[in-house]
């Protein structure tokens, strides 16, 4: 069970990641994404999800890409937020989506609201002492890292997700 418990971590260590990649660069390395990705089926089935229940991540997963890659094109988020939704909702699943997603919305909003306040141009001169990504991250009309708020709601959401409550409520067969 051990293996297990340290398998799991590997999400909220690879979307913190991603969070703290996002605040400081402006990007999500597509790495952490097919990780994310890559590892959820082994995991999945070592912890006995069943097949509807990976089929249905998977299908939900790639929904979540398709909706990313439009947001993406309407540049209302960045490649990496969409690629970086859809693994954490691979990991998340269907039920978990609809709490995550709004989260995610909510976390997002407080971030753009709170940036807005801090690149204040009376605030400016002040971050002139602050290191680069800093500064960057509060210069007015700078984007939002919205992978800050994507990891935010997938840590807040993981303990919710068929993964972890499967390790919780093992199947004895």
């Amino acid at each position: 069970m051990t293996v297990l418990k340290l398998s799991l971590m590997l999400f909220p260590a690879l979307v913190i990641w991603a969070g703290i990649k996002d605040a400081t660069s402006y990007t999500i390395p597509n790495w952490i994404s097919a990780t994310l990705a890559l590892a959820f089926l082994p995991l999945a089935i070592l912890l006995g999800l069943s097949l509807s229940q990976i089929g249905l991540a998977l299908l939900v997963a790639f929904a979540v890409l398709l909706v990313g890659i439009l947001l993406f094109a309407l540049r209302w988020i960045g490649g990496g937020d969409a690629k970086l939704l859809a693994a954490c909702a691979l990991w998340l699943g269907p039920s978990v989506l609809l709490i995550f997603l709004p989260t995610t919305a909510l976390i997002g909003g407080g971030l753009a609201l709170g940036l807005l306040a801090m690149r204040n141009p009376l605030l400016v001169p002040l971050a002139q002492r602050l290191p680069a990504w800093t500064k960057r991250l509060l210069t007015p009309g700078a984007d939002v890292p919205y992978g800050v708020a994507i990891a935010a709601a997938a840590l807040i959401t993981f303990e919710q997700s068929p993964l972890i409550q499967q390790l919780q409520n093992p199947v004895i067969g």
